[in-house]
């Protein structure tokens, strides 16, 4: 019994030393300034080389300005395979970075305002395997190309820093932990921290750009006399002055069919062409209803091979033969496309170099996907459903959507965005003007009907305003080239169908309210682009038209 006591002991000391054993040899510190500075984030105001900083470069407080470089070194014990090895030493080397990155804790005042767990892309896998210090510029007026950059946006505008960091003194403090996933979330004990007094310089915003802007004559709507919370609008108008909210260029706001409220920003106006980008989708949704109803189409059930001579292209297989109508519009074809994963064949950054982007589309493998059930945002997708339409279609798609759509909606000034054949192009690029893309939000809601003529019927709507993922919980929904998303405002929820484009742009239709809402932006491939634009809707747009204490 003793014997089997004593063997029991040394196994599990064996057993633990094997597991705060290093994985991998890290760089050695040399550095006297990060010797003196172990397990600490430092702050600096400009970009200066390891070799070269000392202890007066290194920032207890600053002014804070955003045009200003703002950068952290981190300085750590051991490099961050190795604070993963400890948390797991089941898994090995590749493994560990590829469910593992840095965990990162934004505290304002000592309240904690954003926790993320890194993208396990992000970053060199050399670096974490080996480096014991590392640099990120949070702000950088070389717009450095850095995920520590996105990593400030999502903290700043997209998760309430910029609220938290109003004008006055802050204390910021930043927390770096190691995280794996495993079955579940495991994550580490602190590498590194820092903190930083910052002063916000209160900014100079005249009482004019805070004004709700008046509704000017001739807009083509009628203009709502409903009552409003003005103080809400303002308070939105200072955020944008102030550039809380950034890169704004139009809000409009339809209340029982009446233009309730319409303001321009950042040189944008009532003339001003929106570019706003996948809006066009949409688009595409409600063309392929209308040439339906008029007997061009059979139905969204129809497969490709009724359109294409599909063994005539690559990746020839019976099951693209099966590719629907419906599934090009739900994004659930099943093509090898995904314009999230950058290493997707049919990434849509791989479409746009080519000189045929039909064929290109055509081309594509198929996956595993049974289609119809796996979501996957494919712009290249709706790129070959509006083929189908221009070939489908009397005169083309062109001409179709302005006599079928835009001359019935009162639209005359637009531009499209054309593919190398140069037809239009339904992957996005449709421009107007923000009160005519309101008006096709209106269309939607008033059920197909504009001006007493049925423009697509109201079946259409219904199949478009259905969400087809509901399992899917990575998103809230999506349906005929539409999102679904809901916002709450107190204790109610308010669910919405609506056209969403690249840097923030939106036309939300609401299903329960007789509201539609227009914003558009160019806060193009900016992390902040579309939360923001939710917060608006959330937290200023609704509050200031549904309340109950209006002013």
């Amino acid at each position: 019994m003793k014997s089997t006591l004593i063997s029991f002991f040394i196994f599990s000391s064996l057993f633990l030393s094997a597991q705060s054993k290093d994985l991998v040899t890290p760089e050695k510190i040399e550095s006297s300034i990060q010797k003196k500075n172990l397990n600490t984030i430092v702050f600096l105001n400009q970009q200066i080389p390891l070799e070269n900083l000392k202890d007066v470069d290194i920032l207890k407080k600053m002014t804070f300005l955003e045009d200003q470089d703002f950068d952290i070194r981190v300085f750590m014990d051991n490099s961050l395979l190795n604070y993963l090895h400890k948390l797991d030493p089941s898994f090995t080397e590749a493994e560990l970075l590829q469910r593992g990155n840095y965990q990162f804790s934004f505290y304002v005042d000592g309240k904690l305002i954003y926790a993320e767990n890194l993208n396990t892309g992000a970053g060199t896998a050399d670096s974490k395997k080996f480096k014991t210090t590392f640099r990120i510029p949070l702000i950088s007026t070389r717009n450095e190309d850095s995920w520590g950059r996105y990593l400030w946006m999502r903290f700043y505008q997209s998760h309430d820093g910029i609220d938290a960091l109003t004008s006055g003194n802050h204390l910021l403090k930043i927390e770096i932990r190691p995280y794996l996933r495993t079955s579940e979330v495991k994550t580490g004990n602190l590498i590194a921290s820092g903190e930083i007094n910052l002063l916000v310089p209160q900014k100079n915003i005249s009482q004019a750009q805070i004004a709700v802007q008046p509704i000017q004559r001739n807009s083509g709507w009628k203009v709502s006399k409903d009552k409003f919370n003005t103080e809400k609008i303002k308070l939105l108008n200072k955020k944008i002055a102030e550039e809380r909210f950034k890169d704004l260029t139009s809000i409009i706001v339809v209340k029982n069919q009446k233009l309730i409220l319409e303001e321009y920003f950042n040189q944008s106006g009532r003339d001003s062409l929106q570019d706003t980008r996948s809006v066009g989708k949409s688009f595409a949704s409600a063309l392929t209803g209308i040439a339906i109803q008029e007997g061009y189409l059979k139905s969204e059930d129809q497969n490709l091979k009724a359109f294409y001579n599909l063994k005539s292209y690559q990746h020839y297989s019976s099951k693209k033969d099966s590719v629907t109508l419906k599934s090009l519009l739900t994004m659930s074809s099943g093509f090898e496309g995904n314009d999230q994963d950058s290493d997707s064949p049919g990434n849509e950054e791989n479409m746009y170099p080519t000189d045929n982007w039909v064929k290109f589309t055509l081309n594509l493998p198929m996956t595993e996907n049974k289609i119809g059930k796996t979501w996957n945002y494919f712009t290249a997708g709706v790129v070959l459903t509006g083929d189908i339409l221009d070939q489908s279609v009397p005169k083309g798609l062109k001409d179709y959507a302005d006599r079928k759509l835009f001359q019935l909606l009162g639209i005359s000034t637009y531009k499209w965005q054309f593919t190398p054949q140069q037809k239009p192009s339904l992957a996005g690029g449709l421009r107007m003007k923000a009160l005519d893309f309101a008006k096709f939000g209106q269309l939607y809601k008033n059920n197909g009907v504009w001006n007493g003529k049925s423009i697509i019927n109201t079946a259409w709507i219904d199949k478009s305003f259905s969400n087809y993922f509901t399992e899917n919980t990575d998103f809230e929904g999506y349906g005929y080239l539409f999102w679904r998303k809901v916002y709450q405002v107190g204790n109610q929820q308010y669910e919405t169908y609506q056209c969403s484009g690249n840097g923030g742009n939106k036309i939300i239709v609401f299903k329960d309210i007789p509201v539609v809402i227009v914003i558009t932006a160019k806060a193009y491939n900016k992390p902040y682009a579309h939360p923001q634009a939710d917060k608006i809707v959330q937290d200023y747009l609704l509050p200031a038209i549904l309340m109950s204490n209006q002013k």
